[in-house]
C-alpha cells in the first residue's frame, strides 16, 4: 500500500491514494466512478504516438554537449525504467524527421528570419547531392532508431527551392497555389525518393514521407521577416504530387507509403469551408476524380492537425465526432500527425499563464478526445523541444530550450508536456487495440472533458493499459471492473503538479479502490 503525504487542499494538489488507504477528512473526493472493460468490445488499432524534431534538431544533434544531448534523446526515445520503478523517457514510437528546402545555404537571403529555422537541402542546385547536410537532424533519426522507434517518418515543409516559382522557401503571395514550378513536380518527386532511397541504405528506413505540409495556409511572408519554410497547395496540386511519388516509390521498389494531406485543421479534413477542403471527400470517395484509390504506396489514412479546433470542449469533441463519421464513411484512418496549443484554447477562457500542469492536462485532454472520439489511429505532437519558458505557457513544446546565440550549447527543462504525452506513447505500444468502455456515472463526452476522461487498451500479450485524467479540483475514486479478465500486476503512473511527480510509479494492490489526485494525469498498467 502507498499513500502519498496529504498536502494542503488550498494549492489544488492532490495525492494518490491506493488500495483504500484512508482519506484525510479535509480532502475534497467525488463520487466514485466505475468504467467496465470488455476485451471484446473492439475500437482502433493504435500505430504510433511521436513526435516532430524540426528545427531545433540541427543544433542540438550537431554542436550540444553529448550528456546533453543524449539525455534529451533518452529523455523522447527510452522505454526503460530506473531502479526505483520510474520511466527515464516516454518511449515515442515515431519520430518525425523534417526534409529541409535549403534555406539554410541562403542565409538572410533566405527570408527567414530566425537562423535556427532555415534548414539544409541534400540537393544541390547542380543537382548532385550532399548527404552530408542535416547532420543534427541525422543524430537525431540514429538516436531513434538505436533506441528501437519503431516508425521513422520524413516529412516536407517546401520543395528545393531551386525548383520553387520565387527562389524561395515560402510563399511572397496569397494565391493558394503551390509554390512549385509546374515542370517541377517529377522532380521533386525525384528529390523525395531519394532522400528515402538513400537512408534505406544507412538502414534508417522512412515508414512514410509526407510531401506537403498544411496546404490550406498560404505560407506566404516579406523577405527577412518570414517565420519558416511552407507552401500552400491546392487538392488537384496535392494528387498531382502524389501521383508522381507513388509511380517513383514503385519503379525504385522502396517500401516507404505515402502521408498525406497533414491538412491545416481538422475541419478541413471533411467541412466544405475552403477550396482546398473536403479532403477526406476528394481524395478517398470512389466518385472522386482526384481519389487515391490506384496508389499503391498510399494507404487509406488521412493525416490532419488539431490546431485551432480545442477552443471549449463541445468544439473539441463535435469535431472530432464529424472526423470520426467521415473517415468511416469512406473507409479511412485518421491520423492527428501535429499538434501543439497554437491557439489560445488551452487558457480556456482565462486572462493568465497557465502553468506547466495546467497546459499537461489540456494536451491530455486533446490526446484523449482524438483517440477516443476520432478513433485517431496515430497521435503526434510538434514540437519536441523549442526555446521558451519552462514555467508558464508550455504550450509548443515537449522540452523548454534555453540555448546561446548561436545554438551551440544551451540549457534545457523537461515540462509536464513530456510526460502528459508518455502517459500514452510509452505505454500503448503499436498494434493495441483501444478498447470501448462504460462508466456508470453515463457522462458524455463533453461533460467527462471538465471531470474525468478514461480510456482503455489491450495489447496481444494480455496487457491492458488505462489513462485517467482527472480534469477536476478533487480527488476522484475509481474501480475498474475487468470483466473475465484474470489480473496478476497492476501498477499505477502518476503526474501532478508535484515536481516530483513525473508519471510517478506506485503499486496498486486493489482494483476496485484506485485514486486519482485532483489535476492529475494517471496510467494503469494491468498485466
Amino acid at each position: 500500500m502507498l499513500t502519498i503525504p496529504f498536502i494542503n487542499p488550498s494549492l489544488i494538489f492532490a495525492f494518490l491514494v491506493v488500495a483504500g488507504a484512508p482519506l484525510n477528512a479535509q480532502v475534497l473526493t467525488a463520487k466514485p466512478i466505475t468504467i467496465t472493460i470488455n476485451p471484446n468490445n473492439k475500437a482502433q488499432i493504435i500505430e504510433s504516438f511521436g513526435a516532430s524534431g524540426c528545427w531545433y534538431s540541427e543544433g542540438i544533434g550537431k554542436y550540444w554537449p553529448d550528456k546533453k544531448r543524449e539525455h534529451i534523446a533518452e529523455l523522447l526515445f527510452s522505454r526503460e525504467m530506473d531502479k526505483a520503478g520510474n520511466p527515464k523517457g516516454i518511449g515515442l514510437s515515431a519520430f518525425r524527421f523534417n526534409i529541409g528546402g535549403g534555406t539554410a545555404e541562403q542565409g538572410q537571403a533566405s527570408g527567414i528570419s530566425n537562423p535556427a529555422r532555415r534548414v539544409e537541402c541534400f540537393l544541390n542546385p547542380g543537382g548532385t547531392y550532399d548527404w552530408s547536410k542535416q547532420s543534427g537532424y541525422v543524430w537525431f533519426l540514429k538516436k531513434a532508431k538505436e533506441y528501437g522507434v519503431e516508425e521513422l517518418i520524413a516529412f516536407s515543409n517546401t520543395p528545393p527551392v531551386h525548383f520553387t516559382q520565387n527562389g524561395l522557401g515560402f510563399k511572397l503571395n496569397k494565391d493558394g497555389l503551390s509554390n512549385l514550378k509546374p515542370d517541377k513536380y517529377v522532380a521533386y518527386a525525384n528529390f523525395l525518393t531519394d532522400v528515402a532511397s538513400y537512408f534505406d541504405k544507412e538502414k534508417l528506413h522512412f515508414n512514410y514521407i509526407s510531401p506537403v505540409n498544411e496546404p490550406q495556409w498560404d505560407w506566404s511572408g516579406t523577405i527577412g521577416s518570414a517565420k519558416q519554410e511552407g507552401s500552400s497547395w491546392t487538392n488537384p496540386e496535392i494528387h498531382r504530387l502524389v501521383k508522381s511519388l507513388d509511380s517513383l516509390l514503385q519503379a525504385r521498389k522502396l517500401k516507404t507509403k505515402i502521408s498525406t494531406p497533414e491538412a491545416a485543421m481538422l475541419t478541413y479534413l471533411y467541412s466544405n469551408n475552403s477550396a482546398n477542403s473536403r479532403q477526406i471527400q476528394n481524395f478517398f470517395s470512389d466518385t472522386s476524380a482526384l481519389n487515391f484509390r490506384n496508389f499503391k504506396t498510399v494507404p487509406r489514412i488521412v493525416a490532419g492537425h488539431s490546431y485551432f479546433t480545442d477552443v471549449t470542449d463541445s468544439n473539441i469533441v463535435n469535431v472530432r465526432k464529424a472526423v470520426a463519421d467521415t473517415a468511416k464513411k469512406y473507409n479511412a484512418a485518421y491520423w492527428q500527425s501535429e499538434y501543439s496549443m497554437l491557439g489560445n484554447g488551452y487558457k480556456e477562457g482565462s486572462k493568465d499563464r497557465r502553468t506547466q500542469m495546467d497546459c499537461a492536462l489540456f494536451l491530455a485532454k486533446i490526446i484523449h478526445n482524438d483517440l477516443a472520439v476520432a478513433n485517431a489511429t496515430a497521435w503526434h505532437m510538434w514540437n519536441a523541444y523549442e526555446p521558451g519558458s519552462a514555467d508558464f505557457d508550455t504550450r509548443y513544446y515537449l522540452i523548454a530550450l534555453k540555448p546561446d546565440s548561436g545554438f551551440f550549447n544551451g540549457d534545457y527543462t523537461v515540462t509536464k508536456n513530456l510526460w502528459a504525452l508518455g502517459h500514452y506513447s510509452l505505454f500503448i505500444r503499436p498494434g493495441m487495440q483501444r478498447l470501448n468502455v462504460k462508466r456508470n456515472d453515463h457522462l458524455n463526452d463533453i461533460e467527462a472533458a471538465q471531470k474525468t476522461m478514461i480510456s482503455t487498451y489491450k495489447g496481444d500479450n494480455g496487457k491492458m493499459v488505462i489513462v485517467a485524467i482527472n480534469y477536476a479540483r478533487e480527488q476522484q475514486p475509481l474501480s475498474i471492473d475487468l470483466k473475465n479478465v484474470p489480473i496478476r500486476i497492476m501498477r499505477g503512473y502518476v503526474t501532478t503538479a508535484l515536481n516530483q511527480d513525473n508519471m510517478k510509479v506506485s503499486e496498486i494492490k486493489n482494483v476496485k479502490s484506485a485514486m486519482l489526485p485532483a489535476r492529475s494525469i494517471t496510467t494503469i498498467v494491468v498485466n
